[in-house]
């Protein structure tokens, strides 16, 4: 009896004291908050990031992901990835855009709409959100269809201004007039929620607020929260590297003439690997960011003439044609879109000279070689110079070019050790005479 209750006593004992031990444990994962760095543009590798983000924040039990947002704009479609996740996630996301001096330009504005709580720290600003900086087409569009990408996007933010009670109105003047606003006037404005000067006073500062989410109303509980940062995996590293149309770009002039190496030396392999995969590559980042076709056209016509000029020489005409059209398909690639989603002019006009120079060089040693005299087979010997191994009279034999020839002389007796010179070839006969007289 005595060892049942005693045993009774000391779990009763055990359960009061683990007791704080667990509410602190449940406490510290309730206020759990992760965090998320949106740096650069927005495309692919970023919308994964920030989809991969919410969804490890929602399995965690995350009292709320913090995106800290510093973007000149980005990709549409990529825009259209996170804001509509934000939109559905069951954990609060709160926007913040820092550190100080960062933007959030362009798809940044719509991203900032879209969230739960919108911060920003001083010296901060955001607007500028014409549909021009979206990269939502790849090359140059008439006005008609300028004003509905316009409309569409006015109703787009306009429906997360709705949903988030901020203001509507200035989001429009942001797409269509493209105002920005500094930190201190969209507080004012009802744009954002709150000024933080860093992350600690950001979570200190909307600790207790109640937010709508996907899962219902959640009363945040992030003062003193333990903040995890989520960065990019390895994979999104790649991404986001072949997001930047500079390096697709470059990946596709490898690729360019790796193809056009072994299209004209069959045989090599290696070139073509290299090449194959590069211009594989450089397909999966045009992809990316949603290029003009007909400047990729312009591009593939431009190896096809290439490639021609080597098995048809046309004494540079077909290169000239090819340079053309590859500087005028690389122009039209990214189309006129802002600055950071475009191919740099400098590399295109650098990719253009060091490919027309190649191939000046490549035309003329064919041409060289077209003219010089045929180097191979018994051709070759005449005109060689060797030497007398036995005398010629007029039978015997000479050494010319590494090897002993039976050899007849067409001038009379050579005699031994002295040079001479091929001037006819019979079979594995040689006719010499003297290589001091002319032949």
């Amino acid at each position: 009896m005595f060892s049942r209750f005693g045993l009774i006593g000391a779990l009763a004992l055990l359960a009061v004291l683990a007791t704080p031990a667990l509410a602190v444990r449940a406490g510290s994962a309730a206020r759990a908050v992760d965090l998320v760095r949106l740096d650069g543009v927005v495309g692919p590798a970023s919308a994964r990031h920030v989809l991969r983000a919410l969804d490890e924040a929602a399995r965690d039990g995350s009292q709320a992901l913090v995106l800290v947002l510093d973007t000149p704009g980005g990709l549409m479609k990529s825009m259209d990835e996170i804001t509509r996740a934000m939109l559905n996630s069951p954990v609060p996301v709160v926007v913040y855009v820092y550190p100080h001096g960062a933007r959030a330009a362009s798809a940044g504005v719509f991203i900032t709409y879209a969230a739960n709580l919108a911060a920003m720290a001083p010296a901060t600003h955001l607007g500028a959100a014409h549909p021009v900086g979206l990269g939502a087409t790849g090359g140059s569009i008439d006005k008609t269809e300028m004003t509905k990408l316009t409309n569409d996007a006015v109703a787009e933010i306009q429906g997360f201004a709705a949903r988030r009670g901020r203001n509507a109105a200035w989001a429009e003047r942001a797409v269509r007039q493209s105002e920005t606003l500094t930190a201190e006037d969209a507080l004012r404005r009802h744009v954002v929620d709150l000024i933080a000067d860093s992350p600690s006073q950001l979570l200190a500062k909307i600790d207790g607020r109640t937010v709508q989410t996907a899962a219902g109303t959640r009363v945040l509980t992030t003062r003193n929260a333990r903040v995890t940062e989520i960065p990019f995996d390895l994979a999104e590293q790649f991404l986001d590297l072949l997001s930047d149309p500079n390096v697709g770009f470059i990946l596709m002039t490898i690729g360019f003439y790796g193809i056009v190496f072994e299209l004209s030396n069959p045989g090599l392999v290696f070139p073509g690997v290299v090449g194959g995969v590069a211009m594989l590559l450089a397909f999966v980042s045009f992809a990316a960011i949603s290029v003009n076709v007909a400047g990729l056209l312009l591009i593939v016509f431009a190896l096809v003439l290439f490639v021609a000029d080597i098995k048809v020489p046309s004494h540079g005409v077909l290169t000239a044609g090819g340079i053309g059209s590859f500087v005028l398909g690389s122009l039209l690639l990214t189309g006129d879109r802002e600055p950071f989603l475009r191919i740099s002019l400098t590399l295109i006009v650098t990719v253009a000279v060091l490919t027309a120079a190649f191939f000046a060089f490549a035309v003329g040693a064919g041409i060289r070689a077209q003219r010089r005299r045929v180097q191979t087979g018994r051709e070759a010997l005449i005109g060689a110079e060797g030497v007398a191994r036995s005398e010629l009279a007029p039978n015997g034999t000479v050494f010319v070019q590494g090897e002993l020839w039976k050899a007849e002389s067409a001038d009379g007796t050579i005699p031994a050790g002295r040079r001479v010179r091929v001037v006819g070839v019979d079979g594995l006969r040689l006719t010499v005479r003297p290589a001091e007289i002319p032949v």
